[in-house]
């Protein structure tokens, strides 16, 4: 999320163009003084995501509010901090999900689009010889993959392989982002020569190095990032220029009616992802996740 650009939308519909570059001539060599000849366009394509709407709503009884907490000065401006940081953990959660775009209907909410959803270009899972689908988008909207029920252990070979089909695709790849499960996997990737243990030199205390924060590649180097709220069954490489959040409404709280003895308030936002190029982008799907 923080990561991300962040634009304005302007509607629950959010749309925005993207193309795709042709593929490089070598042979583009022209005659001196020739006539030009008309090159076919390669029209824009319209893509669009929901807006969707996250808040929560809360009260703070009277004497709550008079008493004299430890370490909390004003209840009622703590519990302001602490939803905030709850609905920013619930964005993070759904950005990265595998969840299909919805518009409103007469009983269900809008929603977005997530990050696994998007991804249909370079995608690869380790379950199965004949994979389940992941659609990307259609003329319908997201569509949200299917998992296969074989789940397996991660590769170096299949994220190396994922890494190269981004840049093939005119990506540029720069983090590996994973659950905690599989950030510790590729920490013990065989191509990672990270040094185990730092020697003790001038009284200072050795450390022993069991991580590693970067993964060198054919195609660049990629920062390993490990994400709390991702599912731990996929993991992902991500050309984060290609990415962005686009609010309808910004992060805003409200003060609602009185309602007895408390005092009530609102914090909300609405929000979509943009995807501007997926094939930048890629994931290894269907992992082990314990």
């Amino acid at each position: 999320m923080s990561a991300c650009d962040k634009l304005k939308a302007d509607y629950t519909k959010h749309e925005w163009q993207t193309y795709a570059l042709a593929a490089a001539v070598a042979t583009n060599a022209q005659i001196e003084g020739d006539d030009f000849a008309n090159t076919t366009v390669t029209p824009t394509v319209r893509l669009n995501n929901y807006a969707q709407l996250a808040w929560y709503a809360f009260g703070v009884s009277g004497t709550q509010q008079a008493l004299n907490h430890a370490g909390v000065k004003d209840e009622m401006a703590y519990q302001l901090v602490n939803y905030g940081k709850r609905l920013k953990r619930d964005m993070e959660s759904q950005l990265t999900q595998n969840k299909a775009s919805s518009a409103a209907g007469s009983a269900s909410a809008r929603t977005s689009g997530s990050l696994e959803s998007w991804l249909s270009t370079n995608w690869t899972t380790l379950g199965s010889a004949a994979p389940a689908a992941s659609p990307g988008f259609s003329s319908t909207g997201v569509v949200a993959p299917t998992d296969e029920t074989i789940q397996t252990t991660v590769t170096e070979a299949a994220v190396k392989s994922i890494i190269r089909q981004c840049y093939v695709a005119g990506g540029k790849p720069t983090w590996i982002m994973a659950g905690p499960f599989q950030k510790s996997k590729v920490a013990a990737f065989a191509g990672i020569s990270a040094t185990q243990f730092q020697t003790q030199t001038g009284g200072k205390v050795a450390t022993i190095v069991a991580g590693a924060d970067t993964y060198v590649s054919d195609y660049g180097t990629l920062k390993i990032l490990i994400n709390l709220f991702q599912r731990e069954r996929t993991l992902f490489t991500l050309d984060m220029d290609c990415w962005a959040i686009a609010y309808l409404r910004k992060f805003q709280q409200s003060k609602l009616a009185k309602t007895g003895d408390a005092d009530r308030m609102a914090i909300l936002t609405e929000y979509t992802l943009v995807s501007r190029q997926e094939a930048a982008s890629g994931k290894v799907a269907d992992l082990t996740s314990s």
